[in-house]
């Protein structure tokens, strides 16, 4: 086992903190697209005044700017509103901040590989763990050329985190780049306008516990009237109260709708966001609030009823179940998903496989699903992989991260225990391991199917291999048992059953003599076909 690195324990996930529920508004007039427009403008024109003085800000921001903030963007707007707007920016600066140091680690990680390859003599093969020299005289002088690119762009990076300034395009960078790629889009400028404006609108409300339906400034009624505290200058607007706008549509929340009626019943907080989808042309809520973390589950009670292996894959989930003792039961089940397309297409092709995966996990009875806790951030680098263009393409289109939030929120809502474990040679030692002894000539075993065992296996406790090394004594049973499969009190563990005579074995007593007789020849050759069977008559016992 040299040279391998330590393998961490495994662990029981943690549920989710909150609960999103999303609906559509139908049925809006001229009128109410009018309004909702005008308002998610105005403050997001706030919102993006607001965060620029906040990067402006950097490391030295305090308790008192934040709250000179709110005031200044009170008087254009509300208090609520002001609220709302400047806990934005901070999450969003925070936000800014996390990618700005797995930046950094992504750099430092280039930079340690081309350096290493670098020190080598030009042609030195390399190990698995270990990348060996450049091929060609060629490539060694671009990679020194690549190192000093990556080394000025490294300081840059880091002089920005030390100052606190980091780098926020309000709508993303990425729509803003396509605005110089329209026809690869398949865009038009007017269609690129529209999205790009709605984009940097801002149109969400945080909950207030104890405020009439848990929220003063986008009210939800439980018999789902939606109405708007307007901003000051639009308040000529209002067609209610108080400065309010009610909408003409009324909402209902199919999913988790009895609880967000629970909550908005008794005043509890429920935050609101609106937003326009402006290839459908529609218009969207989305309902969020935090529940109280749930206790987790013991992980030798996750366990008592076995564990289903999955493990994840750019385009499908290998999953097999696991008995207590880490047999495979069963034959593998894949769940498929298709990543090409938009993003809603490709979160709703997760959620349906998620969602398959699930129900088969609650109709084999198995409380416990065990997953890989996958982190791509250090291995998409080219220089890890080099010219393997297409697999750093495959681990980057992964979608571990999504994959692993939405299992936990329906895995909770399933009463399912989520369990993680370290992928350190998950997919090599379950190909090794078990792979070629479960193919069959009704069964082809893939590789993903043996980790899908090694991962189930792996949570459990036991090891990825089907045997321990035998035991000293002339390879024998003297030592102990071989398999570690089952204890070996258990009955259906792997050695050869006694030979026990008995009806139940159908195994006859050595001193038994034979009751049955039969006149036909020994022989296939002598045979008669009217051969006919004798019956002597039955031994007399005391």
């Amino acid at each position: 086992m040299g040279g391998l690195r330590e393998v961490a324990a495994p662990f029981v996930v943690t549920g989710p903190s909150g609960v999103a529920v999303r609906t559509r508004l139908k049925g809006l007039t001229p009128e109410d697209e009018k309004v909702l427009r005008l308002v998610g403008a105005h403050l997001g024109s706030l919102a993006s005044r607001d965060l620029k003085v906040r990067c402006a800000d950097g490391l030295e921001h305090s308790a008192e700017s934040w709250a000179a903030r709110k005031r200044e963007l009170t008087g254009v707007s509300s208090s609520r509103w002001a609220g709302s707007i400047t806990k934005a920016t901070h999450d969003q600066w925070a936000l800014a901040r996390r990618g700005q140091a797995a930046h950094i680690q992504g750099l430092e990680a280039g930079i340690r590989t081309i350096a290493h390859r670098l020190s080598l003599p030009v042609g030195q093969k390399g190990t698995r763990r270990v990348p060996g020299g450049y091929r060609s005289a060629h490539e060694w002088f671009h990679k020194t050329r690549r190192l000093r690119v990556l080394e000025d762009r490294l300081g840059r990076v880091r002089a920005d985190r030390d100052a606190g300034r980091v780098r926020v395009v309000r709508g993303g960078r990425r729509l803003a780049r396509t605005r110089h790629h329209l026809a690869d889009a398949g865009l038009t400028e007017a269609q690129w306008r529209r999205r790009w404006e709605a984009g940097r609108w801002f149109f969400q409300a945080d909950g207030e516990s104890g405020k009439r339906f848990g929220n003063e400034t986008i009210r939800v009624t439980p018999e789902g009237e939606v109405s708007i505290k307007l901003p000051a200058p639009l308040a000529h607007l209002a067609n209610a109260a108080h400065g309010r706008y009610v909408l003409a549509v009324r909402v209902r929340f199919a999913h988790r709708g009895s609880e967000w009626a629970d909550r908005v019943a008794a005043n509890r907080a429920v935050a609101y966001r609106i937003h326009h989808d402006t290839g459908r042309g529609r218009w969207y809520v989305t309902a969020s609030w935090q529940i109280p973390p749930v206790q987790a589950v013991p992980l030798e009670a996750a366990l008592a009823h076995g564990v289903i292996g999955v493990d994840t894959n750019a385009d499908h989930l290998a999953a097999w179940r696991l008995d207590t003792h880490g047999n495979p039961i069963g034959n593998p089940r894949r769940f498929f998903y298709d990543l090409t397309g938009s993003a809603p297409h490709r979160d709703a092709q997760v959620r349906h496989a998620l969602t398959r995966l699930l129900h088969w996990a609650r109709s084999c009875g198995v409380k416990a699903v065990a997953v890989e806790d996958l982190d791509f951030q250090a291995e998409k680098t080219r220089e890890k992989h080099g010219r393997r263009r297409r697999f750093r393409q495959l681990i980057s289109g992964m979608p571990t991260g999504r994959l692993r939030a939405r299992l936990v929120s329906m895995a909770d809502r399933t009463g399912m225990t989520i369990i993680a474990v370290d992928p350190a040679y998950t997919s090599k030692w379950g190909a090794q391991h078990w792979q070629k002894p479960l193919t069959g000539t009704t069964r082809k075993m893939s590789r993903h199917d043996a980790a899908s065992i090694a991962i189930g296996r792996r949570a459990q406790g036991h090891p990825i291999r089907r045997r321990t090394t035998p035991p000293p004594h002339d390879q024998s049973d003297r030592a102990g048992h071989r398999t570690v499969q089952a204890d070996r009190r258990a009955l259906g563990r792997e050695e050869t059953r006694p030979r026990i005579p008995g009806p139940r074995t159908r195994c006859v007593p050595p001193d038994a003599e034979r009751t049955r007789a039969t006149r036909a020849s020994n022989t296939v050759r002598g045979a008669r076909s009217d051969q006919e069977w004798v019956q002597d008559s039955l031994l007399l016992t005391e």
